[in-house]
């Protein structure tokens, strides 16, 4: 059965208050009512490019589910054999998964995603 407009603004709340744990040091780009994200606003280099700003994660209203996408991937792929199964299973392409459903066991699964990616950009010195 697809979800509520309700349902899908009670999921985007929920994750942005997960993000919003990570503002400072990021900031956000955009803050609004179906969307947020995260950056990292330093001059970095990155496979010998320079860069004003990173972008770490977000969370998108789409029309069946909320995004949470999740950028640390795109820097280290092995960050993907950390997710769970419960995780793992609403990855949908390289770095955006479709939530439906924030059940405890898939907020605690993305408060660690989160910090793992937190950890690699610090490592980093993204943020």
């Amino acid at each position: 059965m697809p979800l509520s407009q309700d349902e899908l603004v009670e999921i985007y709340k929920g994750l942005k208050k997960i993000l919003k744990k990570y503002e400072p040091p990021f900031k956000p780009k955009l803050d609004l009512d179906s969307r947020y994200d995260l950056w990292s606003f330093k001059n970095v280099e990155i496979d010998g490019r320079k860069k004003k700003e990173v972008f770490f994660a977000s969370a998108i209203i789409q029309s069946t589910y909320v995004g949470f996408y999740f950028m640390p991937i795109y820097a280290e792929t092995s960050l993907k054999e950390v997710f769970k199964p419960e995780l793992l299973k609403l990855l949908k392409g390289k770095s955006c998964f479709y939530i439906r459903d924030l059940s405890p066991e898939i907020v605690s699964q993305i408060e660690e995603a989160l910090a793992l990616g937190f950890n690699l950009y610090k490592e980093r010195e993204w943020v």
